[in-house]
């Protein structure tokens, strides 16, 4: 079966823990690309793994276009000659999957909530880990609850982090309830600063509404220390309003009808979600870390192995 029709039959507006599990056989080759550079750009730039990231194999001669940092002084002082550290990827390195939850990511218009494009994700993201012997771990956050769990190793940890998504309790919300204040971004990047160890790789997975300076701030302070990949979730109607008309929304509940015809608006509307998208990107290229749309009509397996990528 084509990629691009393998996740047809899931819920727009659901997850569930046998989907969620069928993703580990359906991952293609193609999205073997290694997991670690989805926290990188694209290009001749070499991921800085750092902390624990890396672990020494080796000194040899200096050689041109060797990493100066890298340059073992006592070797050289002792040898006369100008020698270099090697290092190799540590193995079972922590990846913590931080995943939104909050009210905006369950709207779509298109494919799927933004929720559940993160979710499948995610879920990629965990088996994918588990394949390369790295630990998983999860951070799942919402207006409900904080939820932490610690990286460990084995196919436990990827189904324990699978379980606690299907059964957190933003998915048994009330249509009828009023909704609670929104989590703040940065709060919530506090938190996860006190979960992640040195040298981990975290893959963050959000529409990053409530972008501003003190969430920048909050992730290059995780980006001192871990490895950083930015997933970011977005409806296309979130990007650009649909031709001039009158168009109907419903959450199954209430109906909201929008005009779209006021060409200064749709401008105004159009260049918002561009500058917020320039934001981000201009972050990941700053900090050097991956950027990766998911849209709500996207395949995450295709996202997952590169094709939407940014940055």
């Amino acid at each position: 079966m084509p990629a691009a029709n393998r996740l047809n039959r899931s819920s727009p507006v659901a997850i569930s823990l046998a989907e969620l599990i069928a993703l580990g056989d359906k991952m293609l080759p193609a999205a073997g690309r290694p997991l670690r550079q989805l926290a990188s750009q694209q290009g001749g730039y070499r991921s800085r793994f750092r902390g624990r990231g890396m672990e020494f194999a080796e000194v040899r001669a200096y050689l041109p276009g060797d990493d100066v940092r890298s340059i073992d002084w006592r070797v050289t002082a002792r040898r006369g000659k100008v020698h270099t550290k090697l290092f190799h990827e540590e193995r079972e390195r922590p990846v913590l999957l931080a995943l939104d939850y909050r009210r905006p990511m369950f709207f779509a218009t298109r494919g799927r909530f933004k929720a559940v494009q993160a979710s499948q994700l995610a879920a990629l993201f965990a088996w994918q880990a588990l394949a390369r012997g790295d630990r998983v771990g999860g951070f799942i956050f919402s207006e409900e609850r904080n939820l932490e769990l610690r990286p460990q190793l084995g196919k436990k940890a990827v189904l324990d982090f699978l379980r606690q998504m299907v059964a957190d309790p933003v998915w048994q919300r009330s249509p009828h309830r009023p909704f609670a204040p929104e989590q703040r971004l940065a709060k919530t990047l506090q938190r996860l600063q006190r979960v992640a160890r040195p040298g981990s790789l975290i893959l963050l997975l959000s529409d990053f509404s409530q972008w501003d300076d003190v969430v920048e701030k909050q992730l290059a302070l995780l980006g001192r220390h871990c490895e950083l990949g930015l997933v970011h979730c977005f409806d296309p109607l979130e990007a650009e309003l649909p031709p001039a008309g009158s168009y109907r929304l419903s959450d199954g509940v209430r109906d909201l009808t929008i005009a779209t015809g006021d060409q200064r608006a749709r401008q105004e509307y159009q260049h918002n979600f561009a500058q917020r998208r320039q934001q981000l990107e201009d972050f990941c290229r700053r900090q050097r870390c991956r950027l990766i749309s998911l849209p709500t009509d996207a395949d995450p397996l295709e996202c997952l192995s590169g094709s939407r990528g940014e940055g």
